[in-house]
């Protein structure tokens, strides 16, 4: 498996961030690209590197390994990466996706880890939010929103993060990201996130 678990530093006493601990929000992080200088992976990495001190993320790097989704394939036979999927969407807290537009639509390799879930309890009422790199993916944003409601997830949208990455390399996106006005934005969406999670 390839998963990073990405902890702010605690701060303060050791009676507060043993309080800190007791209320820690999970939250599972999952860019919808398989690219290996992908925007929307750097994004959510981002978010991670940028959430408050009661958010832990995990950050899901097994989108490229998933079998393609096959109903005989289910119960006991569901193959060991679609199970570890779905164990951590259970566990999660929430979770939050990052998904390019390929031909105005949801990439394969994240449908298909969808599609995984699908029979699944692990996304009924599960909180998500959605965050976006490029203004462009508005096909994308939409279906991938629906298809989500469907599979009944609870779907935050009161706060929007979008922060224009499109075509940008690397070194270019990670300036970006690290620029004060979008580490701010990304914090506050994930904090949030996080109030609507508790308030559930």
């Amino acid at each position: 498996m390839s998963w990073t678990r990405i902890t702010a530093r605690p701060r303060g006493s050791i009676r507060e961030r043993l309080t800190r601990l007791i209320l820690l929000i999970e939250i599972l992080a999952i860019s919808g690209s398989l690219r290996a200088a992908s925007t929307n992976s750097a994004l959510v990495e981002a978010l991670a590197a940028n959430a408050p001190a009661d958010c832990r993320f995990v950050i899901y790097g097994g989108l490229g390994r998933l079998p393609i989704f096959n109903p005989d394939d289910e119960g006991e036979r569901t193959p060991r990466e679609a199970s570890d999927l779905i164990d951590a969407v259970t566990h999660a807290d929430g979770i939050i996706v990052s998904c390019p537009e390929y031909a105005h639509g949801v990439p394969g390799g994240m449908k298909n880890a969808l599609d995984w879930l699908v029979s699944r309890d692990a996304a009924v009422g599960k909180p998500a939010m959605l965050v976006h790199g490029s203004p462009r993916s508005l096909y994308a944003r939409a279906a991938l929103a629906e298809i989500m409601r469907t599979m009944s997830f609870a779907l935050y949208e009161e706060t929007t993060l979008e922060i224009a990455l499109l075509g940008k390399k690397p070194v270019e996106a990670e300036e970006i990201l690290a620029e004060a006005a979008n580490s701010l934005a990304m914090r506050n969406a994930v904090r949030a996130f996080a109030g609507f999670i508790r308030g559930r």
